[in-house]
């Protein structure tokens, strides 16, 4: 198998210059790339050759898929124009149940994503528990809640603003992701978990 670069349907985002947004895409493309070479030399049997360079690959492949997997749901979210949480959706009721309110949710994602440092913002559900938690995870590979589908995600990696903003300035890069969000996408992935 073969993985293949996603297209995105991205409108215009305000405070998100296209240049930023090439920029991203082109990132996200290197780890698609990047995925697919390492597939084909263990294919190859590359890990064969010696017990160091397959481990290796293995571990780097795990990188590689993963920054995919994150960009493309990052990506998704942007996709189709921005709009809000459905008051009475089933979205709503996941993140009032923890959260209080939707207000109160958007306020934690703000509140993660002033943690130090670099990584992701990952809102997971856990069906087992009928509740959503947010995490702040330091790469796309580690730090992941094992087992728990993601239903939105925030890349805080200085790649995805650093274009248009400065270090210092990754709370106007959140504003603008949250204010550019399609929030239907990720009552979407809810409501196929549920």
């Amino acid at each position: 198998m073969k993985y293949e670069i996603q297209e995105f349907n991205l409108p215009e985002i305000r405070g998100l210059s296209a240049k930023q947004i090439e920029v991203h895409l082109g990132l996200y493309a290197g780890y698609v790339k990047h995925v697919n070479l390492i597939a084909e030399k263990l294919r190859e049997g590359s890990e064969g050759k010696d017990a160091y360079t397959g481990a290796e690959l293995r571990r780097r492949f795990a990188f590689e898929f993963d920054g995919m997997r994150m960009h493309e749901n990052y990506f998704e979210q942007l996709g189709g124009g921005a709009n809000e949480i459905d008051a009475e959706g089933a979205l709503a009721r996941a993140v009032s149940k923890k959260y209080g309110d939707v207000g109160s949710f958007l306020e934690h994602i703000k509140e993660v994503a002033g943690s130090r440092g670099i990584g992701w913002i990952v809102v997971y559900y856990d069906p087992k528990a009928d509740i959503v938690h947010t995490v702040f995870a330091g790469d796309h590979e580690l730090g992941h809640l094992a087992g728990l589908p993601i239903i939105y995600c925030v890349d805080m990696w200085e790649h995805a603003f650093m274009v248009d903003y400065i270090p210092s300035e990754k709370a106007k890069y959140l504003e603008a992701f949250l204010g550019g969000t399609n929030w239907r996408v990720a009552e979407n992935r809810l409501a196929k978990i549920k």
